[in-house]
């Protein structure tokens, strides 16, 4: 099936084109990746999928359930003890970021929150690139940190649960659990 897209790119704004969206999946380590493969999944192959992936990370890429390209990049390390280093490498991993997006030139960035996401989102904000956040389903009453972040900055928030739409993001969507 294809699809009609926007091309922001040559040409002018609002000069269609036609082919599968391309969407951009960050992928994190554990369960972040199974409810981003779980959505995978249940969005079937009519998209052009690109994932990224911590290079550390070796399962998650085993377990995509669409075939897609996988672009590698730094871990973030949020748990660094010197606070430099982990500046250091938030700023390398905002080039990969910028570089991926690049080569990708996505139509829609996707994801449940990994650090990872952090400067990808950013970079995908600042190119007006559409953003659909989907809160861990771990969260019930209270938003992580990155769905703190990204709450007011994704285009489209989903909660997995009643309680987070009604005590805290009442603009959120809500649209049950992934697994």
């Amino acid at each position: 099936m294809r699809e009609c897209a926007i091309d922001k790119g040559k040409g002018g704004p609002g000069r269609m084109k036609r082919g599968p969206l391309r969407l951009l999946i960050p992928l994190g380590e554990g369960g972040h990746s199974v409810e981003m493969l779980r959505l995978v999944a249940l969005l079937g192959d009519r998209y052009e999928y690109h994932y990224m992936i911590v290079r550390q990370d070796e399962w998650s890429e085993k377990k995509i359930p669409i075939a897609g390209r996988v672009h590698r990049c730094r871990r973030p390390h949020l748990k660094e003890k010197h606070q430099w280093k982990a500046l250091y490498g938030y700023g390398v991993l905002a080039l990969e970021s910028l570089a991926i997006l690049a080569r990708v030139r996505p139509h829609a960035l996707i994801h449940a929150g990994p650090a990872v996401t952090i400067p990808v989102s950013i970079l995908c904000r600042l190119f007006r690139v559409p953003i659909v956040f989907v809160e861990t389903g771990s969260r019930i009453h209270t938003a992580s940190k990155t769905g703190q972040f990204m709450h007011g900055k994704a285009d489209l928030y989903f909660v997995q649960w009643p309680e987070l739409q009604q005590e805290k993001f009442p603009d959120a969507v809500y649209a049950g659990l992934l697994l």
